[in-house]
């Protein structure tokens, strides 16, 4: 062993510099992290770019959106429809988006989230159409044009003829509640044309009125409870200095309340994009990777979760190394820069579905033959090889043996699907359900019955006093009586406009209180059955003295 006497000696190690500090007998050495061997050459447990010693500048677009993550808070929002908690962040449309955040709200509990958010712990919920009116009970019918947007006005404008990217990340819930959605991008002149549509919740989108012009969309496709990255290119012909983003313009045509999530939304010039990490195929693919610009006279090192891969030096990745955050070291010229992380995670797709078959039938789920009724959970591959969980519901149907009962007048008809009856009696009848399985239906067919005199004399002996049609419990009520003289004039009408029971309709055989003469009267009688449909009869009646 060695010693120095108050000396210091620089030792040059190979590929790092290392310092030796000699005081008395006793020399300690220090060796710098080299930032692209995959080793953690100090000792201090940090690999890579995970230590702090290695440092460069991050090429990260700088986002002319304020708050693009709706991390910076005014307050903290405690129901939905609060946008106004997230700062600067205004509600452009009269229907109300929802600012979600761990802090305190966090969604509706039949519309969750997918997690983790993209970034930080506040996003933005938002709607494209509601169905039969609000979610506090009324009921409005449903708004096919009821979209919801938020809007912003730009740290600095977009100018006139200049290149932008508008990027993005959408959050789904499942195919149904968020199928695949335009995702548009709306842009104004003034800021003081936010909000827009101002008392009209039916406007629709912002081109739907004055001062917007619609800056461009981009189709996303569902990918249930995952977020997904998305861009809009923008060059736009005016100077823009507010936003609005949300769904397209076309009414909804989705049979339930569609909902979905932004996080993330950086708007920048083009060129800010360039080094980028962008992906080369489908993520479930085996043959999936992920490239950046390629330049001349331009080193690359590509790294995962801050370790270097060592074999991996050019602008494409040669395969891809599982789950993780990736991303590339450039130097050029001397310096150096890393490129935006790309978080890759391979899709989950959860899906439920519900089939119905008959008893005597077999439903094939994967490679399983299925005839009773209960949940049944496998995963498949997708087109992409994505494992895709597929939940069933199936119910089987045993055969259904029903009994009807219904009643006709004579000279109606009763009809049940293709068949066909006109007279009293019971039937048995082969049917269908609706998903296909055979049924029994047993058919009562009767008659319903009415009485009226022939005659009545109106000499208010108490007996037989006045006309009057009645009926038996079927009958729910007489709506109208019309009486006629023999020449066919309408000398008596009575409305029972309050729907009151039968025996409340009669004609004592007066005209303005006199009596009339003896003959025969033609009467038209409207009634209401128990089949509540509306029926008039004809017929004749003699008044005698």
């Amino acid at each position: 062993m060695a010693y120095f006497d108050q000396k210091f000696i620089m030792i040059i190690w190979l590929g790092s510099l290392s310092q030796v500090c000699l005081s008395g007998s006793v020399y300690a050495a220090v060796m710098m992290e080299i930032c692209d061997n995959a080793i953690d050459d100090d000792g201090d447990g940090q690999i890579d770019l995970n230590d702090e010693d290695c440092t460069c500048v991050i090429l990260e677009p700088t986002s002319l959106i304020p708050n693009p993550s709706f991390e910076d808070m005014i307050c903290c929002p405690r129901n939905r429809s609060q946008l106004n908690c997230a700062d600067v962040w205004i509600q452009a449309s009269e229907p109300t988006t929802d600012f979600i955040h761990d802090c305190g709200w966090q969604g509706w509990e039949n519309l969750p989230p997918p997690r983790p958010f993209p970034d930080g712990e506040g996003i933005l919920g938002f709607r494209d159409g509601r169905l039969g009116g609000r979610d506090n009970g009324s009921n409005d019918g449903d708004q096919l044009n009821w979209k919801e947007y938020a809007g912003a006005c730009l740290l600095s404008p977009l100018r006139a003829n200049n290149s932008y990217r508008f990027e993005f990340q959408v959050g789904f819930i499942d195919y149904l509640q968020s199928p695949s959605i335009n995702i548009t991008f709306f842009g104004t002149t003034d800021c003081e044309h936010l909000p827009f549509g101002q008392g009209d919740a039916r406007l629709g989108c912002p081109t739907n009125g004055p001062d917007w012009i619609r800056l461009g969309s981009k189709l996303i496709s569902t990918v249930p409870n995952t977020w997904k990255k998305g861009f809009i290119d923008v060059t736009p012909t005016q100077d823009i200095t507010a936003i609005a983003i949300g769904p397209d313009c076309p009414a909804t045509r989705a049979s339930v309340n569609t909902y979905y999530f932004f996080d993330e939304l950086i708007l920048a010039d083009a060129q800010s994009f360039q080094y980028n990490i962008a992906e080369v195929g489908h993520p479930c693919e085996d043959d999936f990777r992920l490239s950046v610009l390629e330049e001349d006279n331009r080193e690359y090192q590509w790294y995962k979760d801050g370790i270097a891969l060592l074999s991996e030096t050019r602008h494409e990745l040669s395969q891809i190394y599982g789950e993780g955050q990736y991303q590339v070291r450039l130097i050029s010229d001397g310096s150096c820069n890393l490129v935006t992380p790309y978080q890759h995670t391979i899709p989950l797709i959860d899906q439920s579905i519900s089939q119905t078959i008959c008893a005597d039938d077999i439903y094939l789920f994967g490679s399983e033959e299925l005839t009773a009724s209960g949940v049944y959970s496998q995963i498949f591959k997708n087109q992409y090889s994505c494992d895709s969980t597929v939940n069933l519901s199936l119910d089987v149907r045993a055969p259904v043996h029903d009994t009807i009962q219904a009643k006709i007048f004579v000279g109606e008809r009763y009809d049940i699907e293709d068949y066909s009856f006109q007279t009293s009696g019971d039937y048995n009848i082969p049917l269908f359900t609706d998903v296909g399985c055979d049924s029994l239906v047993q058919l009562e067919l009767a008659y319903y019955q009415l009485y009226s005199p022939n005659a009545f004399s109106p000499n208010d002996d108490g007996v037989n006093d006045a006309f009057t049609v009645q009926g038996d419990d079927d009958l729910i009520a007489i709506t109208s009586l019309v009486i006629f003289d023999r020449w066919g004039t309408e000398i008596y009408t009575l409305q029972n406009i309050d729907g009151e029971g039968p025996d409340d309709i009669s004609w004592d055989g007066r005209i303005n209180g006199d009596l009339v003469q003896p003959g025969i009267y033609t009467y038209a009688v409207g009634v209401i059955m128990d089949d509540e449909k509306r029926r008039r009869f004809m017929g004749s009646v003699s008044v005698v003295r």
